[in-house]
């Protein structure tokens, strides 16, 4: 079951809304701040000819399937489009195998997925610069925890860079707690931290 059925009349907060195919550009962009940039590397090897990797971001956005698409996404829109997005979904309950060829950028976090099996696993989570104090990471969390009940899982999980004081602020303040970590693969620095809530 995607989102967009799981979340449907599930909150009475009206800033809250299932995301539609049209949100695809919105979706691409807060992936790219809440990824701190890092997806723009695999898009830009996804790029076919003449096409940017944002252009390559709203594609897959666009897609109705696959982990990064509209249909798991939730969004904050006040009335003139969205503000804010959670892209997220069940992880499986066995771990992936991690594929020889994965770029080591990846591979720290797809072990701390790995550790996150059977999980509700918000992948993105992303709010723009101008909107951002203003609650809206609060209410996706919320949504997000109708989501996996609704799911039939018994706890979020997150993968945050320790660095990010601001989103640890929130995760910690709605239950979270770190479970793993691992060093982050250059360029970037510090450890990536999974953080996990129960029911």
């Amino acid at each position: 079951m995607t989102l967009l059925f799981q979340l449907k009349d599930a909150t009475s907060d009206s800033s809250c809304r299932p995301a539609c195919q049209s949100d695809a550009q919105a979706l691409a962009d807060l992936i790219v701040l809440a990824s701190e940039g890092l997806c723009l590397d695999v898009w830009a090897n996804l790029a076919g000819p003449g096409e940017s990797p944002i252009e390559v971001g709203r594609r897959r956005a666009a897609r109705d399937e696959g982990a990064f698409s509209w249909r798991n996404a939730i969004v904050v829109d006040e009335g003139r489009g969205p503000v804010a997005a959670l892209v997220g979904y069940p992880l499986p309950d066995q771990p992936e195998p991690i594929p020889a060829d994965m770029p080591s950028l990846f591979v720290p976090l797809q072990e701390l997925e790995n550790e996150a099996c059977g999980t509700w696993y918000v992948n993105v989570l992303a709010t723009f610069p101008e909107h951002r104090g203003q609650g809206h990471g609060s209410r996706l969390l919320r949504a997000a925890e109708l989501a996996m009940r609704r799911a039939g899982r018994t706890s979020l999980s997150l993968i945050a860079a320790e660095r990010n004081e601001g989103a640890l602020r929130l995760y910690r303040r709605h239950g979270f707690v770190v479970r793993a970590s691992r060093p982050a693969a250059a360029p970037h620095q510090g450890h990536w931290l999974l953080m996990t809530r129960a029911a």
